[in-house]
Protein backbone atom coordinates (compact mmCIF):
# COMPACT_ATOMS: atom_id res chain seq x y z
CA UNK A 1 0.00 0.00 0.00
CA UNK A 2 1.19 3.53 -0.82
CA UNK A 3 -0.22 5.74 1.93
CA UNK A 4 -0.35 9.38 2.96
CA UNK A 5 -2.09 11.44 5.62
CA UNK A 6 -4.16 14.46 4.60
CA UNK A 7 -7.01 16.83 5.34
CA UNK A 8 -10.10 16.75 3.12
CA UNK A 9 -11.53 20.01 1.80
CA UNK A 10 -14.86 21.54 2.70
CA UNK A 11 -17.50 21.21 -0.07
CA UNK A 12 -17.67 25.02 -0.50
CA UNK A 13 -13.92 25.16 -1.15
CA UNK A 14 -14.11 22.30 -3.65
CA UNK A 15 -16.84 24.20 -5.48
CA UNK A 16 -14.85 27.46 -5.49
CA UNK A 17 -11.66 25.73 -6.63
CA UNK A 18 -13.61 23.90 -9.35
CA UNK A 19 -14.90 27.22 -10.69
CA UNK A 20 -11.40 28.74 -10.66
CA UNK A 21 -9.92 25.71 -12.44
CA UNK A 22 -12.70 25.70 -15.05
CA UNK A 23 -11.77 29.29 -16.01
CA UNK A 24 -8.08 28.37 -16.37
CA UNK A 25 -8.20 24.87 -17.86
CA UNK A 26 -7.63 24.28 -21.56
CA UNK A 27 -7.68 21.06 -23.55
CA UNK A 28 -4.38 22.02 -25.19
CA UNK A 29 -2.44 23.09 -22.11
CA UNK A 30 -0.24 19.93 -21.74
CA UNK A 31 -1.17 19.68 -18.06
CA UNK A 32 -2.62 16.76 -16.14
CA UNK A 33 -5.41 18.30 -14.10
CA UNK A 34 -6.24 16.65 -10.79
CA UNK A 35 -9.92 15.79 -10.37
CA UNK A 36 -11.71 17.59 -7.51
CA UNK A 37 -12.24 14.32 -5.63
CA UNK A 38 -8.45 14.02 -5.30
CA UNK A 39 -7.91 17.48 -3.77
CA UNK A 40 -6.60 17.45 -0.21
CA UNK A 41 -3.93 19.00 2.02
CA UNK A 42 -1.11 16.52 2.59
CA UNK A 43 0.17 16.33 6.15
CA UNK A 44 2.69 13.55 5.45
CA UNK A 45 3.45 11.24 2.53
CA UNK A 46 4.28 7.79 3.88
CA UNK A 47 4.85 5.72 0.74
CA UNK A 48 4.97 1.94 0.69
CA UNK A 49 3.53 0.52 3.89
CA UNK A 50 3.64 -3.01 5.28
CA UNK A 51 0.61 -4.59 7.01
CA UNK A 52 2.41 -4.24 10.36
CA UNK A 53 3.07 -0.54 9.76
CA UNK A 54 -0.55 -0.07 8.70
CA UNK A 55 -1.79 -1.47 12.02
CA UNK A 56 0.65 0.75 13.88
CA UNK A 57 -0.52 3.80 11.91
CA UNK A 58 -4.17 3.17 12.74
CA UNK A 59 -3.37 2.95 16.45
CA UNK A 60 -1.00 5.94 16.60
CA UNK A 61 -3.04 8.31 14.44
CA UNK A 62 -6.22 7.51 16.39
CA UNK A 63 -4.56 8.98 19.50
CA UNK A 64 -4.13 12.47 18.02
CA UNK A 65 -6.53 15.13 19.30
CA UNK A 66 -6.78 18.84 18.64
CA UNK A 67 -9.23 21.66 18.41
CA UNK A 68 -10.54 22.12 14.84
CA UNK A 69 -7.80 23.31 12.47
CA UNK A 70 -8.48 26.66 10.77
CA UNK A 71 -7.87 26.35 7.01
CA UNK A 72 -7.46 29.39 4.79
CA UNK A 73 -6.53 29.02 1.15
CA UNK A 74 -4.15 31.61 -0.21
CA UNK A 75 -3.11 32.30 -3.79
CA UNK A 76 -2.93 30.10 -6.83
CA UNK A 77 0.79 29.53 -7.36
CA UNK A 78 3.42 27.36 -9.06
CA UNK A 79 6.31 25.06 -8.19
CA UNK A 80 8.15 25.71 -11.46
CA UNK A 81 10.87 23.08 -11.19
CA UNK A 82 8.39 20.37 -10.25
CA UNK A 83 5.87 21.56 -12.84
CA UNK A 84 3.02 21.90 -10.34
CA UNK A 85 0.12 24.37 -10.22
CA UNK A 86 -1.39 24.61 -6.73
CA UNK A 87 -3.52 26.55 -4.28
CA UNK A 88 -1.45 27.61 -1.29
CA UNK A 89 -2.64 27.12 2.29
CA UNK A 90 -1.86 29.65 5.01
CA UNK A 91 0.33 27.73 7.50
CA UNK A 92 -1.74 28.40 10.62
CA UNK A 93 0.11 27.37 13.80
CA UNK A 94 -2.54 24.69 14.49
CA UNK A 95 -1.99 23.18 11.04
CA UNK A 96 1.79 23.15 11.42
CA UNK A 97 1.44 21.57 14.88
CA UNK A 98 -0.87 18.87 13.52
CA UNK A 99 1.62 18.05 10.74
CA UNK A 100 4.39 17.77 13.35
CA UNK A 101 2.26 15.55 15.56
CA UNK A 102 1.35 13.30 12.60
CA UNK A 103 5.05 13.01 11.75
CA UNK A 104 5.92 12.12 15.36
CA UNK A 105 3.14 9.50 15.48
CA UNK A 106 4.20 7.88 12.20
CA UNK A 107 7.86 7.82 13.29
CA UNK A 108 6.86 5.18 15.87
CA UNK A 109 5.75 3.05 12.91
CA UNK A 110 9.05 3.34 11.04
CA UNK A 111 8.37 6.34 8.78
CA UNK A 112 10.92 9.11 8.34
CA UNK A 113 9.89 12.75 8.66
CA UNK A 114 9.99 14.88 5.52
CA UNK A 115 13.25 16.80 5.33
CA UNK A 116 11.81 19.74 3.39
CA UNK A 117 9.89 22.42 5.28
CA UNK A 118 6.13 21.88 5.53
CA UNK A 119 4.48 23.80 2.66
CA UNK A 120 0.74 23.07 2.80
CA UNK A 121 -0.97 23.26 -0.59
CA UNK A 122 -3.55 21.64 -2.85
CA UNK A 123 -2.14 20.27 -6.12
CA UNK A 124 -4.42 21.28 -8.98
CA UNK A 125 -2.36 20.32 -12.06
CA UNK A 126 0.98 18.81 -13.05
CA UNK A 127 3.07 19.33 -16.18
CA UNK A 128 3.62 16.43 -18.51
CA UNK A 129 6.92 15.81 -20.24
CA UNK A 130 10.51 16.80 -19.65
CA UNK A 131 10.50 20.62 -19.58
CA UNK A 132 7.99 20.95 -16.76
CA UNK A 133 8.08 24.74 -16.48
CA UNK A 134 7.12 25.34 -20.12
CA UNK A 135 3.42 24.33 -19.94
CA UNK A 136 3.03 26.49 -16.83
CA UNK A 137 3.98 29.73 -18.65
CA UNK A 138 0.67 30.03 -20.50
CA UNK A 139 -1.23 29.16 -17.34
CA UNK A 140 0.64 31.82 -15.36
CA UNK A 141 -0.51 34.45 -17.84
CA UNK A 142 -4.13 33.39 -17.23
CA UNK A 143 -3.87 33.77 -13.44
CA UNK A 144 -4.33 37.52 -13.44
CA UNK A 145 -6.88 37.80 -10.64
CA UNK A 146 -6.56 35.73 -7.49
CA UNK A 147 -9.82 34.18 -6.26
CA UNK A 148 -10.93 34.43 -2.65
CA UNK A 149 -11.85 31.14 -1.00
CA UNK A 150 -14.11 30.27 1.91
CA UNK A 151 -12.32 29.57 5.18
CA UNK A 152 -13.19 26.38 7.00
CA UNK A 153 -12.26 24.37 10.07
CA UNK A 154 -11.02 20.82 9.71
CA UNK A 155 -12.30 18.52 12.43
CA UNK A 156 -10.75 15.37 10.93
CA UNK A 157 -7.84 14.07 8.92
CA UNK A 158 -7.67 10.98 6.72
CA UNK A 159 -5.33 8.13 5.88
CA UNK A 160 -5.38 7.73 2.10
CA UNK A 161 -4.10 4.98 -0.16
CA UNK A 162 -2.72 6.07 -3.52
CA UNK A 163 -3.31 3.76 -6.48
CA UNK A 164 -1.17 4.54 -9.52
CA UNK A 165 -3.06 4.65 -12.83
CA UNK A 166 -2.17 5.80 -16.37
CA UNK A 167 -4.32 8.92 -15.92
CA UNK A 168 -2.78 9.76 -12.54
CA UNK A 169 -3.15 8.60 -8.97
CA UNK A 170 -6.50 7.55 -7.58
CA UNK A 171 -6.98 8.07 -3.85
CA UNK A 172 -8.96 5.78 -1.58
CA UNK A 173 -9.80 6.69 2.01
CA UNK A 174 -8.49 3.95 4.30
CA UNK A 175 -9.33 5.55 7.69
CA UNK A 176 -10.84 8.70 9.19
CA UNK A 177 -9.56 10.29 12.40
CA UNK A 178 -11.60 12.81 14.35
CA UNK A 179 -9.47 15.52 15.93
CA UNK A 180 -12.05 16.32 18.60
CA UNK A 181 -12.53 13.85 21.45
CA UNK A 182 -15.97 12.22 21.09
Amino acid sequence: MRLFVGIPLAPAVVSELSAAVARLKSGADALRWMPPESWHITLQFLGNTSPEQYGCLLARLAQLRSSPIPIRLGELDFFDRAGVFFASIAPAPELVTLAQRVSAATAHCGFAAEERPFHPHITLARSKGQNRALPLRALKAKVSRQPVFTRFSAAEFLLYESHLAPTGSIYQIRARFNLIQP
